[in-house]
């Protein structure tokens, strides 16, 4: 009896919505999108992309195959990337305690974000939401892309968590996920034809992942800006020019190589030490080399597992619509970061970002645990610089140096939404934030897209989701007009 009066006395403040909420948000959340979610890329990949193959007239076998490559292949990637933040993590710590590096915005990573995305309100209706979204504009004529690119779902389930900490609002977390997501189907039509003419075996292939499309009009614009600057707009090395140039040095391998024995001698204090971890260090350069070299190889496992679907669908649209139609199947980025432009500029970016940080006033966030999502600022980058190192370079380090500050900006809503999260997830130590730091992750928090659309909910409310809704329907109607000229 005393138990029941402590439950009902307990039930008895809260409003009958704020039960209903967390009602479905354990039903849906804990009991249906967390074991979703939980699977993991590798996993649900080749469960959706079995399903849509043999949806698309792909025999089941065949569709299986395929599914079965682009799972390998991010088992390979997330392989390969543990041991670049696993290899390079003790090397940094070093050099941070070395140089008295003390910032207090703590890198959380984007596992951490992705938790504080999807373990809200938002974040469980996320997926169906957005999902519903496309369909709606794809039956409108006001986009070409199909994004099936689930994983990456979180980007628009972070903001929409940002901002419903923020504001108290899921309705106005729900509206800044939506914005996002349609903007980012916006630029993923934009930018199509673009990346695949770039990347060779990408036709009909677009890339609805909002990080790396919130750089490219940075990228357009700086590379615009190039152009008339001297020297500089003369200067057209790419990856092979590079070789050529720089012979065995120029090489993604070798100076992968190079890079991590240097950053292995910064972390050294004094001669001595120097002398006593040559192993480490030297060990430290071939794990940096062997993360070149690997992850072109395993980015080659999405394109073979991409074709048959891709082929088939272009296929079917032309069957039913006599090619007046052209979807593109938006995927994850992860295809193409073994591109050697990327590889090369993303490890040269690497110590000049730590030093960035260090160096820029203001900044309190020092990368630590998200530097192995740098791989990702340039997707979208390459194809408007075509593939120049420099000018990739000069692109790369004026977005991070505006990154820094746009992830310290947003830190203290980060803090706030993860201790929320952590509050009624205590199992979850992803989410867990040190004593007397704040939180911050490259992915997603850096993205210019994602820090509009955060900056026009705090600081001018009502306004500020009127200017979104009016410029996002604005690109809409553009891009349908676009599309049906």
């Amino acid at each position: 009896m005393v138990q029941g009066s402590n439950y009902f006395c307990n039930f008895a403040p809260l409003r009958f919505t704020d039960y209903v909420y967390q009602t479905i948000q354990n039903i849906i959340m804990e009991q249906v999108f967390s074991y979703i979610i939980g699977l993991g890329a590798a996993v649900m990949m080749p469960i959706i992309f079995t399903i849509l193959g043999v949806c698309i007239g792909i025999k089941f076998s065949k569709a299986l195959k395929s599914g079965l490559y682009v799972g390998v292949g991010f088992v390979g990637l997330s392989i390969v990337t543990a041991l670049l933040t696993s290899s390079l993590g003790p090397a940094l710590n070093d050099v941070v305690k070395i140089y008295g590096l003390e910032l207090k915005v703590f890198d959380m990573g984007w596992p951490a974000a992705a938790s504080v995305a999807y373990n809200t309100l938002v974040g469980s209706f996320v997926i169906p939401v957005c999902l519903g979204v496309n369909l709606v504009l794809l039956l409108l004529g006001c986009t070409r892309t199909v994004n099936i690119d689930l994983w990456n779902y979180w980007h628009f389930a972070f903001i929409g968590a940002v901002v419903y900490f923020m504001t108290d609002s899921v309705a106005w977390g729900f509206f800044a996920a939506v914005i996002c997501y349609v903007i980012t189907l916006v630029l993923a039509d934009l930018t199509a034809k673009k990346f695949q003419k770039f990347y060779p075996g990408m036709e009909g292939i677009s890339i609805p992942q909002p990080f790396c499309q919130g750089f490219m009009p940075f990228a357009l614009g700086i590379n615009k800006a190039l152009d008339y600057v001297p020297g500089i707009n003369k200067v057209n090395i790419d990856s092979e020019g590079m070789k050529k140039k720089f012979g065995i040095f120029g090489e993604p391998l070798v100076l992968g190589v190079i890079i991590g024995i240097i950053i292995g001698c910064l972390a050294c204090k004094d001669w001595n030490e120097l002398v006593d971890k040559i192993p480490a260090t030297l060990g430290l350069g071939i794990k940096m080399g062997a993360v070149m070299e690997l992850i072109p190889r395993i980015t080659s496992l999405f394109i073979e597992g991409l074709k048959p679907i891709s082929e088939a669908t272009r296929e079917l649209i032309a069957k039913k619509f006599g090619g007046k139609k052209e979807l593109y199947i938006g995927m994850s980025p992860a295809l193409v970061i073994g591109h050697p432009t990327t590889l090369v500029v993303s490890l040269l970016l690497i110590p000049v970002t730590l030093v960035l940080a260090v160096a820029l006033p203001g900044n309190q966030f020092l990368p630590l645990a998200s530097l192995a999502g740098m791989f990702y600022v340039f997707v979208m980058v390459l194809p408007y610089t075509n593939g120049n190192v420099l000018r990739s370079f000069i692109v790369g380090l004026i977005v991070m140096a505006v990154g820094l500050y746009f992830v310290t900006w947003m830190a203290p809503d980060f803090t706030s939404a993860a201790h929320s999260v952590q509050q009624a997830h205590p199992e979850d130590a992803a989410v867990a934030v040190p004593e007397g730091f704040q939180a911050g992750a490259l992915d997603f928090a850096s993205s210019p897209l994602s820090t509009l659309i955060y900056a026009c909910m705090k600081y001018m409310s009502y306004i500020g989701a009127g200017l979104l809704t009016l410029g996002t329907l604005a690109l809409v109607v553009w891009n349908r007009m676009r599309i049906n000229k």
